[in-house]
């Protein structure tokens, strides 16, 4: 596919993180670029704002001519969470219009750069983001298509014209990190997940053995030293591993808290640099971080400016990020939607603020991730004090019989606990206590941030 000659892209599923960071490339490169998504938010407004043209009805007659007539310099790229029942879906099948996965897409992009793929089911976007702001404060231009908003950038998309290196996140999802076929890898953690599409988790480790094996010759992988067990690396590749643990080649030592930021020394295979400041709470980020030092530190940047670039990093949009953070009163919004992440936000919080009450909004997100991790689910939901929890949130699946908030809720062990609705939220903060608020989820409870903080905001 010569992206040159191409002039009229369409996205069904515009509005999804991973959509939206490419229409914002081919608008970048000059192509018209058009889209449907179910429901507008604040994101397909910003890209109605960059100039492509959205529409919110199922409706064929809105899609470009160009499009349904199957002209030469046209391409229509899809998400895999359409429903399959979707009309423009259909019209696309029926009449052989060749329809592209996103990844498929990414795939043909990244042919033109030194690859950097991350892959994982936590940590992806946050390892991502930190390497490209990594190499673009150590001045080495890159291009980035990233699963979450950095809060450096403000945007999902980093594009540079000098870029002869590509970051990108590697989404196990349907499989799609077997388009890939990078230069380095990375691979953050092997925990289940989409075990709709996996069935169990052997067959999900077999397809991230599958990515390793996409990995170029002479290419490099990156993981955790636990990770090693479940990627049956029988065949010659270039591994190192990162951890807090003593075996990794890359360790992040002497943790401690120096101004509400944890500071680590990092060994690294040929020495060890001190006092690395990270700004993001967890052991789950610091490893993140080891991570991103480790992929500078193979491109051969200058240590201390490695240090000085993870010094000034921000993070990303829903990844513990703070909207309230005063001394009587703390409020903080995180896309966990898995057990492990909850879990992983949760205990940071708790190790920041000790002996503070913790509030947790969960909405669950899916009937067959709910159903699937359920005591799981409880059991990182019983880390809270008080517990408001949300119905599930179904984003492309039908109900499950049986499967329900009040199931999970019913596990939980705190006393403190209760199913709310979310148009409900505000007014039960009214009788709550709050010290420590936090939101958590995947699905559209993010659209409670900007109210909750207002509310908060107002009443002390």
């Amino acid at each position: 596919m010569n992206f040159k000659n191409l002039q009229t892209i369409y996205f069904l599923g515009v509005g999804g993180i991973g959509m939206s960071a490419l229409a914002r490339y081919f608008v970048a490169i000059g192509c018209n670029v058009y889209g449907y998504d179910k429901t507008k938010t604040n994101l397909t407004t910003q890209l109605e704002n960059e100039g492509v043209n959205i529409h919110y009805d199922e409706d064929i007659s809105l899609i470009p001519n160009e499009i349904k007539t199957k002209q030469a310099n046209t391409l229509v790229v899809y998400t895999p969470a359409i429903p399959t029942n979707n009309k423009e879906w259909l019209f696309f099948k029926e009449n052989n219009i060749l329809i592209h996965k996103r990844s498929e897409v990414l795939g043909l992009i990244s042919q033109n750069y030194y690859t950097i793929a991350v892959a994982g089911t936590h940590g992806k976007t946050t390892t991502s983001s930190m390497i490209a702001h990594v190499l673009q404060q150590c001045g080495v231009a890159c291009n980035a298509f990233l699963g979450g908003i950095s809060l450096n950038f403000n945007s999902n998309l980093v594009l540079n014209s000098n870029a002869k290196i590509m970051v990108v996140e590697a989404d196990e999802f349907d499989r799609s990190f077997l388009t890939l076929s990078p230069d380095l890898a990375i691979i953050t953690s092997l925990d289940a997940d989409h075990l709709d599409i996996y069935e169990d988790k052997k067959t999900m480790h077999k397809a991230y053995q599958d990515f390793t094996h996409k990995i170029k010759n002479q290419g490099t992988l990156f993981t955790k030293d636990n990770n090693l067990p479940y990627l049956n690396l029988s065949y010659t590749l270039q591994t190192k591993t990162y951890s807090i643990s003593e075996s990794a080649d890359y360790q992040a030592k002497n943790r401690r808290i120096s101004n509400g930021n944890f500071v680590v020394d990092i060994k690294t295979p040929k020495n060890i640099i001190r006092n690395v400041e990270i700004g993001l709470p967890g052991i789950h980020n610091i490893e993140n971080a080891l991570a991103a030092f480790a992929v500078a530190d193979l491109l051969q940047i200058d240590n201390e400016k490695i240090k000085m670039a993870l010094a000034s990093y921000r993070g990303v949009h829903r990844r513990f990020e703070y909207h309230i953070k005063k001394p009587n009163l703390v409020y903080l919004d995180d896309y966990a939607h898995h057990p492990t992440e909850l879990s992983a936000c949760i205990l940071s919080i708790k190790e920041i603020y000790p002996n503070k009450k913790i509030t947790g909004i969960f909405q669950p997100h899916l009937y067959t991730r709910t159903r699937d991790f359920t005591n799981e689910f409880a059991e990182s939901l019983s880390l809270l004090d008080t517990l408001i929890l949300l119905d599930i949130y179904p984003a492309r699946e039908l109900p499950i019989e049986g499967v329900t908030s009040q199931m999970l809720l019913e596990k939980v062990s705190i006393k403190d606990k209760k199913i709310v609705k979310r148009e409900d939220v505000i007014n039960e903060l009214k009788k709550s206590e709050i010290e420590i608020l936090v939101t958590l989820g995947a699905g559209n409870i993010d659209e409670l941030v900007e109210p909750i903080t207002e509310y908060l905001t107002n009443s002390k």
